[in-house]
């Protein structure tokens, strides 16, 4: 087991609330609180390239136990000193640093203020720890745990390893990987030109990712124990 395996398990036995049964969100995910989580980055090294912006939706369930996103955190952040942005990823994006409209913070700031957010969601639905949604959520789960570590968080609210990956699940469900593709085929709008927007990829993606678990449901795939 890594030390991060090991400082998880050691968190999760002594101080993670137990999942509260009264409410569903709770029960359908084993305690965990999907959170989709997208960034915009300087490159595709984590440890060196910077966090440009970072955005996420908090996914919520109604009393019939069907997943809606339930509203976004979004922040533009300033590179940390020595970071490395690479000038095809800006191309990429469309981000101007320089852009007097812009108005980055910190990665601090921005990393307190959806932890802030998230805790409050996770208390509210009874659940342990967030767990990560994204469109290869790997990339995005690397970053967050890289500004994670250079800005000395304590209390990371997500799991630090796993996440769910809704380029693999509309690979399943609609043979699609490429997030605008697989909105097409689940009927949800997608705009090109709004696209590698954190905000706008984070929203997309969630409503990607409530479609495929909510048509599960709707298929029998899960059933509330309760």
């Amino acid at each position: 087991m890594s030390d991060d395996e090991e400082l998880f398990a050691e968190e999760m036995e002594n101080s993670a609330p137990m999942s509260d049964s009264r409410v569903p969100m709770a029960r359908r995910f084993r305690g965990y609180l999907p959170v989709v989580i997208d960034v915009e980055t300087g490159g595709f090294n984590a440890a060196t390239d910077a966090l440009l912006e970072i955005a996420a939706t908090i996914i919520g369930m109604d009393e019939k136990g069907f997943l809606f996103p339930e509203h976004t955190h979004f922040f533009r952040v300033e590179p940390f000193e020595g970071a490395n942005v690479e000038p095809a990823a800006l191309e990429f994006t469309g981000i101007k640093l320089d852009h007097p409209l812009r108005m980055a913070v910190k990665e601090e700031h921005a990393l307190t203020e959806i932890f802030r957010g998230v805790r409050k969601s996770l208390k509210a639905n009874g659940c342990k720890r967030a767990i990560l949604v994204g469109h290869n959520s790997s990339f995005d789960l690397a970053f967050l745990n890289a500004a994670v570590l250079r800005c000395g968080i304590k209390r990371n609210p997500f799991h630090p390893f796993s996440s769910f990956d809704t380029a693999t699940l509309a690979g399943l469900a609609y043979g699609q990987t490429v997030l605008a593709k697989a909105c097409q085929s689940a009927g949800i709008e997608f705009d090109n030109r709004e696209a590698h927007s954190a905000r706008y990829d984070t929203e997309k993606t969630a409503d990607l990712f409530c479609g495929i678990v909510n048509r599960w449901r709707e298929l029998g795939g899960w059933m509330d124990p309760e």
